[in-house]
């Protein structure tokens, strides 16, 4: 049986720290980047088996505060895996490290997805988050992305102010850039952040739900298929990459802080870039029992709007949700539905879908 597989890679600098980001990070030093590449290359010579890929995703940190040297030779290694021949291929960037060479370096190895991080139009929440660039050049730079790749994503942050007008304004000016993928994240405020750490706090949650409410709405009035709590594609554009997360699939994980599953193990690669650089790769692993994994995949699942698969669930466990689970209350209610042996949250319930879940496990 062929087996395929999906890769994370993270590439943990950037050329300044947002004021909402807690993924692991750390400003730019080109005295680390040389090292930290070869023991990412060693990693995964150590630990790849051979499998065939269907998607890899560089994420981070920002892969593209590489200088162009140091792109290439992070893209030279991706020659050690097997990809299939529909792969999807994609590197996060900025908009103020996107450049024209770099796209052509991007285009050169085999990368067929974009994924920037913008998060705002507005000039006062863009600089409010501590990104660096301007409503201006985003437009530039992405009709510069447009004309090397056609799949693109941009994030956008949303409920940074109360102000509908913002987000308004936001999903505008995205309908006018034509790409096929948004992702759209609510802020939130994490521990060890600088909004945490000046005492910042999250607006209204009914104003946080109108808000959600408008995006859906003006998003699939304009054709985007809203697939996933927070990402809406046109049609066919749909991130493969990320519904390996969504489905419980297995997937490698390289480089500093990364996860992978595989075979029912969840491994996490250490924080310590130090330890990295000096070859110690790995925190902590569990294998997850089959109640654990049952539980991620209706988490996960049901992020999906079309759900959990019930077959599916019933080949991997070998037993019906309903088994284990009492929905029936939810079903009753009106709260889950099920579609064409599909189990999923009912749309208008989306927003709360957390609190659902909750119900489920209780």
């Amino acid at each position: 049986m062929v087996i395929f597989m999906s890769i994370y890679i993270h590439i943990p600098f950037c050329n300044n720290i947002c004021t909402y980001c807690d993924f692991c990070k750390l400003i730019y030093n080109k005295k680390y980047i040389s090292k930290y590449l070869d023991n990412l290359e060693k990693e995964i010579k150590e630990r790849y088996k051979g499998e065939i890929i269907k998607t890899i995703y560089i994420g981070g940190g920002t892969p593209t505060s590489l200088d162009e040297e140091e792109l290439t030779s992070l893209l030279k290694i991706i020659k050690l895996f097997n990809l299939c021949d529909n792969y999807e291929f994609t590197v996060e960037g900025n908009i103020d490290s996107i450049t024209n060479t770099k796209l052509e370096i991007m285009q050169e190895y085999g990368v067929n997805r974009i994924s920037l991080g913008v998060e705002s139009f507005n000039d006062n929440i863009i600089k409010f988050l501590g990104r660096k660039h301007t409503r201006k050049e985003v437009f530039t730079k992405v009709n510069l992305v447009k004309k090397f790749f056609t799949n693109i994503n941009i994030d956008l942050i949303y409920a940074v102010s109360d102000d509908i007008n913002i987000v308004e304004n936001d999903i505008n000016d995205f309908l006018k850039l034509n790409i096929p993928h948004i992702s759209v994240y609510s802020l939130i405020i994490e521990d060890n952040t600088f909004l945490k750490v000046q005492g910042f706090k999250n607006i209204s949650e009914d104003i946080d739900y109108e808000m959600y409410k408008y995006i859906e709405k003006k998003l699939e009035s304009k054709g985007y298929i809203h697939y996933e709590i927070s990402n809406y594609a046109q049609k066919g554009y749909e991130s493969k990459h990320n519904l390996v997360y969504w489905n419980n699939d297995n997937y490698y994980g390289f480089g500093l802080s990364s996860t992978s599953y595989l075979n029912n193990i969840r491994r996490v690669n250490t924080r310590n870039l130090h330890a990295y650089l000096n070859g110690f790769y790995f925190y902590y692993e569990e294998e997850e029992d089959i109640n654990i994994r049952m539980e991620n995949e209706i988490m996960l699942g049901l992020r999906k709007i079309e759900g959990i698969n019930l077959k599916v669930f019933r080949d991997r466990y070998n037993i019906n949700l309903e088994e284990v689970y009492n929905i029936e209350f939810l079903l009753k209610e009106g709260y889950l539905l099920k579609d064409d042996n599909y189990l999923k949250i009912a749309k208008k319930y989306l927003y709360v879908s957390n609190e659902i879940i909750v119900k489920i496990f209780n």
